[in-house]
């Protein structure tokens, strides 16, 4: 999942507030589909962790109904919402809207009657949707690294060498990801030198990074994980091609 600088809450908000509401946006060129139940899993549980307002519309109503994720089923694609006090899902189609990270969430489920927990009224059992629409909302668009690849970044941090899985990139920096044992040490403004980017086994750079952000979660199905955020501090001609030429890749890879 990716979706762009998190921020580290880890206490989980109370119900959310008319003012927290978050309007549907419209497909553009800077959205783009999550797919896939791990990366779906990954974000409706960073939400449920947070508390963050889902903003519900129903078919033809600009009125939001506000509510925020309980849990998620940590093996089956299954969530449960928590409406706020009175508010009722209306049977039909309805958009969902989030605040994940720096970027937006969206995705649409329908039903004819919205079967709650019993005697819960505001608990309403779902499933996944197939796929999220993203929108970024950042300086540099950002794209996580395909499936399958070898991504990773190599450097030597107080002595000890580490290697991390990278997680996504851009033209601003890199999101790294791994257990904490991985990324114990990479604490907000440290700087890393020298660090070896591997995109492939061919495709080997070196750059200095910062680390900006970090947030811990816990990952659909890798358990508990650390999102490092990192900066270029000097981004070369030759890396700052390659990352353009991967993005454009996964941009035109068939789904």
């Amino acid at each position: 999942m990716l979706l762009n600088e998190p921020t580290a809450v880890h206490i989980r908000k109370g119900p959310p507030r008319l003012q927290d509401a978050i309007p549907p946006f419209l497909a553009t060129a800077g959205s783009y589909d999550m797919e896939g139940e791990d990366d779906i899993g990954d974000a409706l549980t960073l939400l449920a962790e947070h508390g963050d307002a889902i903003s519900m519309y129903a078919s033809g109503s600009r009125e939001p109904i506000l509510g925020r994720i309980l849990s998620v089923d940590p093996e089956q694609p299954h969530f449960v919402m928590e409406l706020n006090e009175g508010a009722v899902l209306p049977p039909g189609k309805i958009t969902f809207v989030a605040v994940l990270r720096n970027a937006k969430l969206q995705f649409k489920l329908g039903k004819t009657d919205w079967d709650s927990v019993p005697g819960k009224p505001q608990l309403i059992p779902m499933v996944f949707p197939e796929t999220c629409q993203v929108l970024n909302r950042r300086a540099h668009e950002r794209a996580e690294a395909p499936l399958g690849a070898n991504f990773s970044a190599t450097f030597v941090l107080n002595g000890n060498p580490h290697e991390v899985a990278v997680y996504d990139l851009s033209l601003g920096g890199i999101g790294l990801r791994g257990a904490k044992s991985d990324v114990k040490g990479l604490l907000k403004g440290r700087k890393l030198l020298e660090v070896q980017l591997e995109f492939g086994e061919d495709n080997i750079y070196v750059t200095d990074l910062e680390v900006r952000f970090t947030c811990a979660y816990r990952s659909f199905l890798m358990g508990e994980q650390v999102h490092v955020g990192c900066k270029f501090m000097n981004l070369a001609p030759e890396l700052e091609a390659e990352i353009k030429s991967i993005m454009e890749q996964i941009r035109d890879a068939p789904r």
